[in-house]
């Protein structure tokens, strides 16, 4: 089964999804924060669609086709099996079909994708090379597969929390 949802219009607060009205009156202002917990990935067609992420070894890619408005992120917390064995849904490589496959499922095409990376910090010295091993499986992923990294902060001792405009590729 897979973690991977397009986004659609909620109201509320339902699951890992939050709607926020900028102004009550208008439909066309309503901003939708998904939140993309860890093992989690999120693919978007929609201009109203924020995915919301807290990092700290773990990273997170977000991948954009801006000419055909779509992307999405995942966040995963280990490059490969070899840190642990539990389930697929934690691991870089599995994260990133995910991804890749939501993206040209909303209209993206694989050409035109450009990413961004975030996380890989050593939060503490007991998590060991972790966000290190992380970072370098992304970077080493996106150029095996021909994807352009335009943005990344990668690596520190602080975490971080990342805001991704899908349709455009913005991202604080």
């Amino acid at each position: 089964m897979s973690s991977l949802r397009s986004s659609s219009s909620v109201s509320g607060r339902k699951n890992n999804r939050e709607i926020r009205m900028d102004d009550a009156t208008s439909a066309k202002n309503e901003v939708q924060n998904i939140h993309v917990t860890q093992g989690g990935c999120e693919a978007s067609a929609s201009e109203a669609t924020v995915l919301v992420t807290i990092l700290g070894s773990c990273v997170c890619t977000c991948l954009c086709d801006q000419e055909a408005k779509v992307g999405g992120m995942n966040h995963f917390l280990l490059p490969d099996a070899s840190f642990d064995n539990s389930g697929q849904l934690r691991y870089g490589l599995h994260a990133m079909e995910l991804l890749i496959n939501g993206v040209l499922k909303l209209g993206g095409r694989r050409h035109r994708l450009q990413a961004k990376l975030f996380g890989g910090a050593m939060m503490n010295a007991r998590l060991g090379t972790i966000g290190r091993a992380n970072a370098a499986f992304a970077l080493r992923f996106l150029e095996s597969e021909g994807i352009a990294c335009t943005g990344q902060s990668l690596g520190g001792t602080r975490a971080r929390r990342i805001r991704f405009w899908p349709a455009s590729g913005r991202a604080q």
